[in-house]
């Protein structure tokens, strides 16, 4: 895989974690995380099983400079965690509108990295969003308590469709407004 002439994301640096550019050195990461069916069934676009190739797409998409999704590394080696704790990434929807998306390495949950780094990355603001939606599925509380954390207002119900399940799936929506 080639990462040449390449934009990168800003690095964001927070207590224990640093938000990252993802990197070829992460695609063995990625490969064992997102493929794990615990970690896909839970987002709308992971499928399972993970394809050959696909978290190497996945990186070099994450550089390339027409891209509408802006992705971070979860990197917890500072403190101790693994080079790459899961991802994190804006999808930009509209005009000073994104959406969040993120998956945590199983190793990882329940430690306080998902809110650390959702926090991170709201507080940063790279894009310089008004709002940033969110959405989880319902079947997901975990992560719906991230979001609250992290000051995202619940702001009603939806569906979307899961990749790894192969099905539409009810979501509670969430938003959160800057200023």
């Amino acid at each position: 895989m080639s990462l040449d002439h390449v934009t990168t994301q800003s690095l964001i640096t927070g207590t224990r974690l640093d938000l990252r550019t993802p990197s070829a050195s992460d695609v063995s990461w990625i490969e064992r995380f997102a493929g794990d069916a615990r970690v896909a069934r839970m987002t709308t676009t992971v499928p399972h099983p993970l394809p050959p190739g696909n978290a190497a797409a996945y990186v070099a998409a994450a550089h390339d400079p027409d891209r509408t999704e802006e992705v971070w590394a979860i990197d917890a080696s500072r403190s101790g965690g693994a080079p790459l704790a899961g991802i994190v990434s804006l999808t930009q929807v509209g005009r000073g509108q994104s959406e969040i998306g993120y998956w945590i390495a199983p190793e990882a949950w329940n430690t306080g990295i998902a809110s650390e780094a959702v926090r991170m990355l709201v507080e940063a603001n790279p894009l310089g969003n008004c709002t940033i939606f969110a959405s989880v599925f319902k079947d997901n509380p975990a992560s719906a308590r991230v979001l609250i954390h992290c000051g995202f207002e619940y702001i009603g119900d939806a569906e979307a469709v899961s990749v790894a399940r192969d099905a539409v799936v009810p979501t509670w929506t969430y938003l959160k407004r800057y200023g």
